[in-house]
């Protein structure tokens, strides 16, 4: 559903395209910046997302597959298109110190076969694994503004809040799993506590866990810096992030190994959901905060 939103609006944005190559481009800026102002981020997320895609993928240094350039192109003129570039700073520091924090280690990992597939490039399955739920918050905040203004008040400030409790979570994830299976001294099962090898599904580590909520710090922080979130809404990022990935361990460890589908993907997008949830319950039963 998501995906066939998303091609509509692109599509949408393309239509729009090929009417200004057929003429209406002779009313000039003005037109773009003045009658089309609501299409105006569209167009800028279009331009900034095609150059830093291509530059990206013509970089001899890869951090994602062919198709996963494509679907991050289709994601971050989304975000661009709905949140503008706040939304898109937020996913772009995730993007880059998740992908940073995949390569720790990764010598040692791969030896120990627990290092991420493709040597940690990312795929279509990775992108919307990890930014699914952060894009629907995000289509939200545009659905509310184009028909229904007078809710703009109570809803955008929550999607805002579990936009970026989204991407702390899984910032939170990817930091403590990558952490902790490169520095982890001695890991345990999360629901029995006893000792297991690195890298086992639903492992927890104390490196893992400081390095986990360092991540979800930095996340809220560039929420906050660009005016998503408040002081407020960090420390429920920093909580929801926190339990969330603790729940996602829990998952791992009972019930991953039992279904096939439940594929790290899958679990990805369960986890990132769950910090949104937790995030805006949290916000609407303490409004003070």
């Amino acid at each position: 559903m998501v995906m066939g939103i998303a091609m509509y609006l692109v599509g949408h944005l393309v239509g729009h395209l090929v009417e200004i190559g057929g003429g209406t481009i002779a009313l000039g800026l003005p037109w773009v910046l003045g009658s089309s102002l609501a299409l105006s981020p569209w167009l800028v997320g279009l331009a900034v997302n095609t150059t830093l895609i291509a530059g990206a993928f013509l970089s001899p240094k890869k951090l994602l597959t062919p198709l996963g350039y494509l679907h991050a192109w289709i994601l971050g003129v989304l975000l661009w298109g709905t949140l503008d570039w706040r939304g898109y700073g937020v996913v772009m520091f995730y993007f880059l110190v998740g992908s940073g924090v995949t390569r720790i280690g990764m010598a040692q990992k791969e030896a120990a076969g627990i290092a991420e597939k493709r040597s940690g490039l990312r795929g279509p399955e990775n992108v919307w694994g990890s930014a699914l739920t952060g894009t629907v918050c995000a289509l939200g905040v545009w659905a509310i503004d184009q028909g229904f203004p007078h809710q703009a008040a109570v809803w955008i400030p929550l999607l805002h809040l579990g936009y970026v409790a989204s991407f702390a979570t899984k910032l939170s994830d990817t930091t403590a799993s990558e952490v902790g299976k490169a520095y982890g001294q001695r890991t345990f099962l999360i629901t029995t506590l006893q000792p297991v090898p690195r890298g086992t599904e639903g492992a927890v580590s104390l490196e893992g866990t400081l390095a986990g909520v360092g991540g979800s710090l930095a996340l809220g922080l560039v929420g906050w810096a660009v005016g998503l979130i408040g002081p407020g809404g960090l420390a429920i990022c920093l909580g929801a992030a926190f339990v969330a990935t603790n729940l996602e361990s829990v998952i791992g460890a009972t019930l991953q190994s039992r279904w096939e589908w439940l594929t790290n993907e899958v679990v990805n997008g369960i986890n990132t959901t769950l910090g949104a949830a937790i995030a805006m319950g949290l916000a609407i039963l303490f409004p003070t905060l």
